[in-house]
């Protein structure tokens, strides 16, 4: 079995002037349900497209469409499971904010955390088993990571997903999740030739809203999807 992962961000990382950052993706659990999901989205873009003001190259994106188009757009990805993390910055400790490194490294394991929530409860409800999971392949918009925290971020996420953590502090093991998983595969991609990291911006763009105005017990029971806040 293969799990296909797309996601992107919304807001910045910046409590000086910021209260919210959040992450939003996709999780589909074969190359069928995959395909699948790039034609309903596209149809949906398209309708977006014909009954706005858009040219038939213009990028479709949370930022340059109505709340209702948006709406639309996200109802198309009902049937799918997504994740997401909610970051309320104020709650997060000011050493963080100090250095890149640090922001990135923390803005890591949010994002893996996150992922790995939303697999936990997929497999507690016998939806993915993890014996049978071989590869995860996971796309993130190329904005979201600066080019030297990408080869940080693909061992973080290879290291929770395939090869277990320690926890020095307790002494702990943290067994991997999927137990005979061959590969973690991150790709870093522009949302204007994936269409599934425009679908993930959706995502993204409705939680942050959603978490801004307070709405964010609304979203899980209507949308299939497993929200994980921090700090």
């Amino acid at each position: 079995m293969d799990i296909y992962v797309y996601s992107d961000e919304s807001g910045v990382f910046d409590k000086a002037h910021n209260d919210v950052y959040v992450f939003g993706g996709i999780i589909l659990l074969s190359k069928t349900q995959k395909e699948e999901c790039i034609r309903k989205y596209k149809h949906a873009e398209d309708t977006v497209r014909n009954n706005g003001n858009f040219d038939k190259n213009s990028e479709i994106k949370g930022n340059n469409i109505t709340p209702k188009q948006k709406n639309g757009l996200f109802r198309s990805l009902n049937q799918y499971h997504k994740f997401g993390a909610v970051i309320y910055e104020q709650k997060v400790m000011n050493d963080i904010f100090t250095h890149k490194k640090s922001k990135q490294r923390y803005l890591d394991y949010v994002y893996k955390i996150a992922l790995k929530r939303a697999f936990q409860d997929l497999i507690k409800q016998n939806i993915i088993l993890p014996s049978q999971v071989e590869n995860v392949y996971i796309f993130v918009d190329e904005h979201s990571t600066a080019t030297n925290g990408r080869y940080e971020l693909r061992e973080a996420l290879e290291q929770e997903f395939k090869v277990g953590t320690f926890n020095y502090e307790f002494s702990v093991f943290y067994e991997p999740i999927f137990t005979n998983l061959k590969s973690v595969n991150l790709n870093f991609c522009n949302s204007q030739s994936k269409t599934l990291i425009r679908a993930a911006d959706i995502v993204a763009n409705n939680l942050f809203h959603a978490a801004v105005s307070a709405e964010m017990l609304h979203i899980p029971k209507k949308a299939n999807t497993r929200i994980t806040y921090f700090p």
